[in-house]
């Protein structure tokens, strides 16, 4: 699968279901609270604030939480979100692009060089790893809420790009501008959707050796845990040792 190499999903997507949940919450409220400071509290005169509010209901973020943080921001003084994107060399001279949202740029400045400094790698200048990436849109099916021929009539008549097998789901890859509607297609079609979202995708791989993919995913994972950073993504591949 494109962007997510299979040994990403073997050895992680159980352990860290609940992280990335909790990294996509933060960062709806995060972009809730930015549509208020930019637009006001009224969703109905907030287009930006409007679609904050349709992704958390997407999400199942509960409605206290964006009620309550739609309030917060609206007091004086409240935080303001800045998106951010910073471009690293992992080892063997893999490609990681961090996805952040931020209301402190100096801290997460510091929390990238510190992540460096402990653990490697090195920050690109902007556009040296990023040429090699796209965004799209992968949604994840349960394989036991739908029939593998049937999604793949259902999501290319929609616009869909590929559809793969990992573990126990197909991820079905779309252009940005497919997404919903894909996604909303398999929804009505009775299929479970796991995760939908638009990720950045890397058209090359590089391949490492174990001891450098040891080492990038240390790094990647000093990355995540960071409170500004909403994702991490890469283009390694590992090579398969007999």
């Amino acid at each position: 699968m494109a962007g997510h190499s299979k040994w990403a999903n073997m050895k992680h997507r159980k352990d860290r279901a609940d992280k990335k949940k909790g990294k996509i919450f933060s960062r709806i409220i995060k972009e809730i609270m930015s549509a208020v400071r930019q637009g006001g509290p009224d969703p109905r005169a907030n287009s930006k604030l409007r679609t904050a509010i349709q992704k958390a209901k997407d999400a199942n973020v509960p409605n206290e939480n964006v009620e309550r943080n739609i309030k917060k921001a609206s007091t004086e003084g409240g935080q303001d979100y800045a998106e951010m994107t910073y471009e690293l060399y992992g080892y063997g001279g893999v490609g990681l692009i961090v996805d952040i949202m931020t209301d402190n740029k100096n801290r997460i400045s510091s929390d990238i060089r510190i992540a460096t400094n402990k653990c490697g790698g090195t920050v690109a200048t902007p556009g040296a790893v990023s040429y090699n990436f796209e965004r799209k849109g992968l949604i994840r099916v349960l394989q036991n809420s739908m029939k593998e021929e049937d999604l793949f009539l259902l999501v290319s008549d929609q616009g869909a790009e590929d559809l793969s097998v990992e573990d126990e789901v197909f991820v079905v890859t779309t252009p940005i501008e497919a997404f919903s509607r894909v996604k909303e297609a398999i929804e009505q079609a009775g299929g479970k959707c796991e995760s939908a979202e638009l990720e950045m995708v890397p058209k090359n791989f590089i391949e490492v050796s174990d001891t450098d993919a040891d080492a990038n995913i240390a790094l990647i994972e000093w990355l995540e845990n960071l409170d500004d950073v909403d994702a991490v993504y890469h283009n390694m591949r590992v090579i398969e040792q007999l």
